[in-house]
């Protein structure tokens, strides 16, 4: 029969003295004193682990920082956990990483590294609109929220105001980015669920309206109007390059001279500027290249084909056509935007191939496996339909000259 441990006491601890070589001091019932020879004394359980039947060793402090009854109370919750199969070392570290989580996963930080991971699929221009909205209308209220903690009705109270204000559509977003975060705290194995997947459904949802853009047979009109408007030369070249490649307006805006390709009449525009992440190739037409040439005495010196005013360096503001299409006083019947919806427009009713105008507008094919399989961009095909959009550009503009026209004829408002 094993010789059971005489329990110790707290005069007994409080003489132990160190010895050159750490010993232990038996409570009994696996409980021990470690004395180390720097005269510390440390509490520790020895077990044998129910799962793997070892014997291992399980801290519970120091003394005098953990007291003989202390002690002992910790030892015997242990002892009950292993009576239930349950390792202790195990149950106390899973119970740290609990605490911890508290504060180092909160919703601020989860959100952080999934739009880190975010941002690597959407263009740049994207991706500060979204970390706009998080901090103007989410952070304030659940940044050090712990996202083990948040619930449905917690992040609806946050969105209510913005509903109250009218915008449905930023709910709407704000909506789908957060579940988006949830998402990737359940993947990364912070949360078991996500508790938002249904939040939309309790929120008005936003009419579906179309952009505003002209009707074809409003071309020519356009085109007057564009001749003679009191616009900057830049800002004027924007819009017709725009209108003439059919791109939309940040990506136009953000052309540069090292995208151009003279020698194939080609412009090849990046996957991070496009709004799908992939490469996006476009055939320039004779009016297309007339532009390029014409707006060379303005920048072609310089990185980008459609310098910012204020500094050169950088391009253009996004949102430049769009500004001087609304002092044109065409607020409200188009956009910049909407300069692409007009040419998709015109050239269905052409009876051009939908493939080949679905391409042009670098859109992605809604038919998943079609996309997948179809990697072709037409490209020569679309040299002939890009060609007759330019020439019926130039063809609408009924004597008010574009500046894809002769440059020896051009008349630009200097303002």
């Amino acid at each position: 029969m094993a010789r059971l441990a005489k329990p110790l006491s707290d005069t007994e601890i409080k003489n132990a003295k160190a010895k050159d070589k750490e010993y232990n001091l038996a409570d009994g019932a696996g409980l021990q004193l470690r004395v180390k020879p720097n005269g510390s004394k440390l509490w520790l359980l020895n077990y044998v682990n129910p799962i793997t039947k070892k014997r291992q060793n399980l801290s519970f402090g120091a003394y005098p920082d953990i007291s003989l009854a202390d002690a002992r109370k910790l030892a015997q919750e242990a002892r009950s956990l292993i009576a239930l199969d349950t390792d202790p070392k195990q149950h106390k570290a899973n119970e740290l990483a609990a605490k911890a989580a508290l504060t180092e996963h909160t919703f601020d930080k989860v959100a952080q590294q999934w739009f880190e991971a975010k941002k690597e699929s959407i263009t740049q221009e994207h991706a500060d609109a979204t970390w706009r909205s998080f901090k103007l209308h989410i952070l304030p209220a659940l940044a050090k929220t712990p996202i083990s903690h948040i619930t449905a009705p917690m992040v609806i109270k946050v969105l209510r105001p913005v509903e109250a204000k009218g915008n449905l559509e930023t709910v709407k977003r704000l909506s789908q980015r957060i579940n988006e975060v949830m998402i990737y705290a359940v993947n990364t194995g912070l949360i078991h669920a996500n508790p938002l997947s249904g939040i939309k459904s309790v929120f008005k949802k936003p009419r579906k309206e179309h952009l505003a853009a002209l009707k074809p047979n409003e071309l020519p009109e356009l085109m007057q109007t564009i001749a003679n408007a009191s616009i900057k030369k830049v800002t004027r070249f924007l819009i017709e390059w725009q209108l003439h490649t059919m791109t939309r307006p940040n990506e136009a805006a953000a052309a540069r001279w090292d995208e151009i390709n003279f020698d194939d009449r080609l412009w090849l525009i990046p996957a991070d500027k496009m709004k799908m992440r992939r490469d996006h190739v476009i055939p320039l037409t004779d009016q297309t290249i007339a532009l390029l040439e014409a707006i060379k005495h303005f920048s072609g010196h310089r990185e980008y084909i459609f310098p910012a005013e204020r500094n050169p360096k950088t391009h253009c503001n996004v949102q430049t056509a769009n500004a001087a299409l609304n002092r044109m006083g065409l607020k409200g019947r188009t956009t910049a935007h909407g300069l692409r919806s007009l040419a998709s427009t015109t050239l269905n009713e052409q009876g051009f191939d939908a493939d080949l105008i679905e391409t042009a507008l670098a859109h992605i094919d809604k038919n998943q496996i079609r996309s997948a399989y179809n990697r072709t961009d037409y490209l020569e095909r679309r040299r002939v339909m890009m060609s007759w959009w330019s020439e019926y550009i130039i063809g609408s503009a009924q004597g008010n000259l574009s500046l894809t026209q002769s440059n020896r004829n051009l008349r630009l408002v200097a303002k």
